[in-house]
């Protein structure tokens, strides 16, 4: 075998990629999966709120209830990769799919409230040990070639629930009860099942050989070592700085003075829309021109979003800003979790994984949390511009993550 070079990934000529089939069976079923885990998630992300507040446990009983569900998800990112690595990828992803399905189902005859908190624990658990394995398997089906396009793929799988499932659920419960939504939710995550055996229990050996080639061979390990290594911890930096944004541009853009609702909803869309095409868009020109190389315009694009947001009252700037915040975001979503799965070998991409989902929520729920304090004192015009100026000073560590752990590549002849 050619010695490996520590560079950026070589253009893969047409010819190439031909050769490189991206749907397969497994792959397949890895998607119908990751749909009805998000599907269940998003059906009852806000309608569990309004169940328990109608079950008499207040307005700060409600949000304390989806603090449980973020609580349980983060937890499970923090054990999944050993999980995964003791117990392999198919036990794992059923175990997460059930303690989604089962605790939504004990919520279906009324209850006491505690029923309802302890039922949200479990699903973010199951929730957050379902997306690592999902995350983990998709990057494993992948032929390395053409791993950012189908991790792009995977974001619009992705996507449709997001903006499907979140207000279908509150409009169901509004018109038809909670029961129903609480069903449809436990059978979306449970359906699924019934493509189990299709899909790998764990890393096969040539999986592991070709992963390990294409990464220089960082292998599986802990979170806190593998953020010590192959530039994971740059590049986890990156990603939260703009899930910091998109969990203020979600919880703060329908609250912010001199914004419609019809234009926060419509700019919303417009965000998770245009996320959807930065992340496919990012897969396709990443495998061909280096991913790193997204990393800082990803960034300037997002932030430049953000900047809109100056004017407020203009629905124009408002929309065109989420626009730009979406795009951004999408190529900064594909670009760093392609890097991080490259640096690491086959066995350690549920470490990637996680690592990759626990900068997510780790921003996503910081970013709010901040964003309330500052925009006291500042305005929200103000605010909204200064989480933008966030993502413009991680262009350092940015550039720090380009050139730190480069994944080594193999000689055309030698890929698999």
């Amino acid at each position: 075998m050619s010695t490996l070079t520590d560079v950026e990934p070589t253009r893969t000529t047409s010819d190439d990629r031909s050769r490189q089939r991206l749907a397969s069976g497994p792959l397949g079923r890895v998607f119908l999966f990751s749909a009805g885990i998000l599907t269940s998630f998003y059906l009852l992300l806000s309608v569990t709120p309004m169940y328990a507040a109608s079950a008499g446990i207040g307005s700060a009983g409600a949000g304390f209830v989806t603090g449980m569900l973020l609580l349980g998800t983060v937890a499970a990112e923090l054990a999944a990769s050993g999980l995964m690595r003791r117990f392999g990828y198919r036990t794992l992803l059923a175990t997460g799919v059930i303690l989604m399905g089962i605790p939504a189902l004990a919520q279906l005859t009324p209850g006491p409230p505690a029923i309802i908190v302890v039922a949200s624990v479990i699903r973010g658990f199951g929730f957050g040990l379902s997306t690592v394995v999902t995350g983990a398997l998709t990057a494993m089906l992948l032929p390395p070639e053409r791993r950012g396009e189908g991790l792009g793929l995977s974001g619009v799988v992705a996507c449709v629930p997001a903006v499907v499932a979140l207000p279908a659920g509150v409009w169901l419960a509004g018109h038809f009860g909670y029961q129903l939504v609480i069903g449809l939710a436990a059978a979306a995550a449970l359906v699924p099942m019934a493509a189990f055996r299709g899909l790998p229990a764990r890393p096969g050996v040539q999986d592991r050989r070709t992963a390990a080639s294409a990464s220089g061979g960082q292998a599986a390990g802990g979170l806190l070592a593998a953020l010590r290594h192959g530039g994971q911890l740059p590049l986890s930096f990156v990603f939260a700085a703009s899930t910091v944004a998109a969990g203020v541009v979600a919880s703060f853009l329908p609250l912010a003075t001199g914004v419609s609702a019809n234009v926060a909803t419509t700019g919303l869309l417009a965000q998770a829309v245009c996320a959807t095409i930065g992340r496919w868009w990012a897969g396709r020109q990443g495998d061909r021109h280096g991913h790193a190389r997204l990393l800082i315009p990803g960034l300037v694009t997002a932030s430049l979003g953000m900047t809109a947001m100056l004017w407020l009252t203009s629905p124009a700037a408002v929309i065109a800003g989420m626009c730009l915040f979406g795009m951004g975001f999408g190529i900064i979503q594909n670009a760093t979790f392609v890097l991080m799965i490259d640096r690491m070998s086959a066995s350690g991409f549920g470490t990637a994984s996680a690592l990759w989902n626990l900068a997510y929520d780790a921003g996503y729920g910081a970013g709010p949390a901040a964003f309330g304090l500052l925009v006291a004192h500042t305005g929200y015009p103000a605010a909204f511009a200064m989480t933008g100026a966030l993502m413009l000073a991680a262009i350092p560590v940015a550039r720090r993550a380009m050139t730190s752990g480069r994944p080594a590549r193999l000689p055309a002849r030698d890929r698999v």
